[in-house]
């Protein structure tokens, strides 16, 4: 009963005033360290064939940069998930971007593709660091009335990093090049200022360290505490699903602009338009299918946007129009590009014990960006090596993908409406 007089009572108060100033704090962080995050990453996808030219190297070459920066994320994942739930989120979120931040800096510097190679690789660990501790930072504090459509801005607001990375593509490049623009990576850094002055300490993790502590039963491992028989199966779909989640992602878009410059032979700024679109409608399929999500639950509202996506394929891969490309490509930001990405931080958030929780997400989320990482090569190797070009194995690989996640989502919980506590559940 008394529950239900507080929900009662939060609904007659607008959502965006339920928060309080702390909450509110710590989402913006999460939310600057992602979207920063995004433009780091995102811009090197634009110069990938500019860099194989400056250094004379394969393409594929540069591609397996591509995908040893995704495998690294798993490592940053790893270390900082262990710091989150031992020690606090703050400290591994503002270390993350710092990270994230000099490796950028450092790879436009390279003087050899070498020494790129490994600024792009030390790069991945800081991304990966990054997300498990700011998702865990702001989902498992936020109120549960709004934490899926919030859930659904902060990951949409990749597709705010992608859309700066592509505009300063678009406006910068020719006057200061592929190096430039990495150089520019290093201004995320400043959010540490924020991060440091504002952000507290979640409540419900606080109470569960005491506890930890106060009982002596400390979760000193939970890396492998996620592994246990209670968990085990939500552990494996959990990862089945970002598997596919990433394998769709970049097979959507590892390769897309090299196809534009490589196979259609487009300028700078006609790329740059379709890779605008579709990143502003990543951030609008976060806000709309957050939305969703807080009235029909986490799963539906990543199952419709994927089933949406499916038709979308051939209409921008299967053509000669530019204006097809821009229109239905721009498009799939909003239904396989960013629709089926709008849960993760509240969806794995809500199915992780509070003592795991940075852990578990970091660990399901940042597996799946192994699988991702194979895309960029699989996809250039058939493209180039079979001579098929990148369209038909991009087109295989979203398909591949994206029924692969509703296979996932189809036997994973549906968690919406779960408060999260600071009980200890697996000790």
């Amino acid at each position: 009963m008394a529950a239900a007089e507080a929900v009662s009572e939060g609904a007659r108060v607008a959502w965006w005033k339920e928060p309080t100033r702390e909450q509110w704090h710590a989402w913006i962080a999460a939310w600057l360290g992602w979207t920063l995050d995004s433009f780091d990453f995102t811009v090197f996808l634009l110069l990938m064939l500019p860099i194989a030219q400056t250094f004379h190297v394969p393409l594929v070459d540069v591609t397996a940069v591509l995908a040893l920066t995704l495998w690294m994320r798993l490592v940053g994942a790893t270390i900082s998930g262990w710091l989150a739930d031992r020690l606090g989120r703050k400290t591994p979120l503002m270390i993350s971007i710092a990270w994230y931040s000099i490796a950028n800096l450092l790879a436009g510097l390279a003087p050899s593709f070498f020494l790129l190679f490994l600024f792009r690789a030390l790069l991945g660990i800081g991304m990966g660091a990054e997300w498990p501790v700011g998702a865990a930072l702001a989902m498992e504090q936020w109120p549960v009335r709004s934490r899926g459509f919030m859930s659904g801005v902060l990951q949409g607001s990749w597709g705010l990093g992608a859309l700066l990375s592509s505009l300063a593509y678009g406006l910068l490049y020719n006057w200061v090049g592929w190096r430039g623009l990495l150089i520019i990576g290093v201004l995320p850094a400043f959010a540490i200022i924020y991060v440091r002055r504002h952000v507290k300490e979640p409540e419900v993790w606080l109470e569960n360290r005491r506890r930890q502590r106060a009982e002596r039963r400390e979760i000193r491992v939970p890396l492998l505490s996620i592994f246990k028989p209670a968990i085990l199966a939500n552990t494996a779909t959990a990862c089945w699903w970002m598997a596919s989640s990433f394998v769709v992602a970049y097979s959507i878009t590892a390769m897309f602009a090299t196809w534009l410059q490589k196979d259609m032979h487009l300028s700078p700024a006609l790329v740059a338009l379709p890779v605008t679109l579709y990143s502003l409608g990543q951030f609008g399929s976060g806000v709309s299918w957050g939305w969703v999500a807080d009235r029909l639950g986490r799963r539906w509202a990543m199952i419709l946007p994927a089933l949406i996506g499916i038709p979308l394929v051939p209409l921008y891969l299967f053509t000669h129009s530019y204006a097809m490309i821009v229109v239905f490509f721009g498009l799939q930001g909003w239904f396989a590009g960013g629709g089926i990405w709008s849960q993760a931080p509240s969806y794995l958030a809500e199915r992780s014990p509070t003592e795991v929780r940075a852990t578990a997400s970091g660990f399901c989320y940042h597996q799946g960006a192994i699988w991702g990482g194979f895309a960029g090569p699989v996809v250039t190797y058939f493209a180039i090596n079979w001579h098929l070009g990148f369209a038909i194995p991009m087109a295989i690989g979203t398909l591949g993908g994206l029924l692969s996640l509703l296979l996932a989502l189809s036997v994973s919980p549906e968690t919406h409406g779960k408060e999260l506590g600071a009980d200890i559940v697996l000790a």
